[in-house]
């Protein structure tokens, strides 16, 4: 059973839905029928991540990224 992520264009809510067959989902929240269907990430296998963590910096004294010694700080 497929889940899908949709926006109410009634009242503007997103929510998800599980879709059954040809059955059309309706809006818990105001019971709306005009939904607007959103690509969801899991649906393309991309899964949610936080933003990738910064890479270190190669030189301990002034973060050049050819590493210790290769600037004039050390």
């Amino acid at each position: 059973m497929p889940i899908f992520e949709y926006t109410c264009l009634g009242c503007s809510r997103p929510f998800e839905a599980i879709q059954l067959g040809s059955k059309a989902p309706e809006c818990p929240a105001c019971g709306g029928r005009k939904l607007e269907r959103k690509l969801s990430v899991f649906a393309v296998g991309a899964g949610r991540r936080e933003s990738a963590p910064a890479s270190p910096a190669g030189c301990g004294s002034c973060g050049d990224p050819r590493g210790p010694g290769a600037c004039n700080s050390n």
